[in-house]
């Protein structure tokens, strides 16, 4: 997040739309910038803080040029089909003047939300099978069966070559944990900033 405030030189006067965010994590900016969370599921947030509304990501509710920047964290690899992640891409882009969307790396060799190694690589029958009793989520959350077939079916990894299609012009970066790209990000710069 420290990162994210330094590419984008967030002030207490930056308007943030935080796409499907959260509360908590804005206290790793190092500042508070005006943000509100837009989520199609209601969220417990402090009005003193954060705004928050209900709203579809794919169709949001503000004008053209609404923030200074959008920031979406781990959503599009949950949006059930590609028509959906185009449609939510064109929004990011329409209503920020900069973005950052940052998405799990398809390729990294732990899958994120299920913490196991290679789970993401087996075929979809296999997931729903394995889910319950043979990853980390499944010992934690100890789901029925629906849900885990559930859960398996709302992941749909990305690589970067995903984000460079969804996001044409922007810059590609890369997270990386002991050399390894673990997450990918489409960036854009508002215009009159510079990167560091």
């Amino acid at each position: 997040m420290r990162r994210f405030a330094k590419t984008f030189g967030l002030t207490a006067e930056t308007r943030v739309l935080d796409l499907g965010g959260a509360e908590y994590y804005w206290d790793w900016a190092g500042v508070r910038p005006w943000v509100i969370v837009a989520n199609p599921e209601p969220r417990d947030v402090r009005p003193d803080r954060l705004e928050w509304v209900r709203a579809d990501g794919r169709q949001l509710p503000f004008r053209d040029a609404a923030f200074d920047v959008v920031h979406c964290n781990s959503v599009l690899e949950h949006l059930p089909d590609e028509r959906s992640r185009e449609a939510l891409a064109r929004e990011i882009a329409r209503v920020g003047r900069g973005f950052s969307v940052q998405v799990p790396n398809r390729w990294f060799p732990v899958e994120p939300h299920t913490l196991t190694p290679g789970f993401h690589f087996l075929p979809t029958r296999w997931q729903t099978r394995l889910a319950r009793n043979f990853t980390v989520w499944g010992w934690l959350e100890r789901p029925s069966g629906r849900e885990a077939r559930g859960f398996v079916e709302s992941i749909h990894p990305l690589a970067a070559s995903d984000l460079r299609r969804l996001f044409p012009g922007a810059r590609i970066e890369r997270e990386r944990v002991l050399g390894l790209t673990k997450s990918v990000l489409a960036v854009r710069q508002q215009p009159g900033k510079v990167a560091d």
